[in-house]
């Protein structure tokens, strides 16, 4: 009699085997029919019995999920266990979750070597950065500039002279009529920061904060200060956390030019 050999699929193990045959039976990874795969499973272990090139390691390994799937079968004939919560237990779960895990790793495993095989398509081009632009500093250093001050101690000193402009309100008076004044003029504070500057060289920021008479009038005089100390006109310091800032001119040129 002739022999027909017959050529097996291989598989990475009995859990790949396992999902061949639920992919190939087109049934519920949840719902696994325990007798029809473990039919087929047995069908392929005789089938690499037969065929005679077998790796008893490996083959080690397909015989104790054997096992398992008759140990399954055989609790899934006896009545259902159920657990402290009085919930039926079945027997097929701990094999699905595995099922599910080893899926996860095969699909990640396809993804790597996606990418792998990508990355070798990949090229990068070198930097051609003109040395113009490499070596280009910005025109002022703003650390330098600003120091030790911080967002944080300008809001608190502009939050103070504001509660202090408060405090200067009659409560008495206040409740009476009120006449409107014309907004404050930012060329014109401006002038006024600038000449006291000139005259003074080094002054606190909160004396001059606190030389505005209204609300509007000690924005405008935060907002132009900034706006001088961005020229590089002024300079800001801090002695220490907490400590009133002082302004000092470092550029009377800048100074004398500034406009906004």
């Amino acid at each position: 009699m002739e022999k027909i050999e017959v050529k097996l699929e291989i598989f990475e193990g009995p859990l790949d085997l396992l999902l061949h045959l639920i992919d190939k039976n087109e049934v519920d990874i949840y719902d696994i029919p325990i007798s029809l795969i473990t039919l087929q499973y047995m069908d392929y272990l005789e089938k690499m019995r037969e065929s005679g090139d077998v790796d008893l390691s490996r083959m080690s390994d397909f015989l104790v999920m054997a096992s398992t799937l008759l140990d399954i079968k055989c609790r899934m004939l006896l009545p259902k266990e159920k657990n402290e919560e009085g919930e039926e237990i079945d027997p097929r779960d701990e094999l699905v979750q595995k099922l599910l895990e080893y899926k996860i790793y095969k699909y990640m495993s396809f993804e790597l070597k996606d990418m792998q095989i990508d990355a070798g398509h990949a090229l990068f081009k070198p930097s051609t950065m003109p040395k113009e632009i490499l070596d280009m500093k910005p025109p002022l250093d703003y650390e330098k500039l600003i120091g030790k001050t911080t967002l944080i101690s300008l809001n608190h000193i502009f939050q103070e002279v504001l509660k202090r402009q408060e405090n200067k309100i009659d409560p008495i008076r206040s409740k009476f009529g009120r006449i409107e004044k014309e907004e404050v003029s930012a060329k014109q504070k401006l002038a006024d920061i600038k000449s006291y500057a000139m005259e003074h060289g080094s002054f606190s920021f909160r004396n001059l904060l606190g030389e505005a008479h209204t609300r509007q009038e000690v924005v405008v005089t935060f907002l132009v200060l900034l706006e001088m100390m961005k020229t590089g006109a002024f300079k800001a310091s801090q002695a220490e956390l907490g400590s009133d800032i002082m302004i000092t001119v470092t550029d009377r040129e800048a100074l004398s030019l500034a406009e906004i």
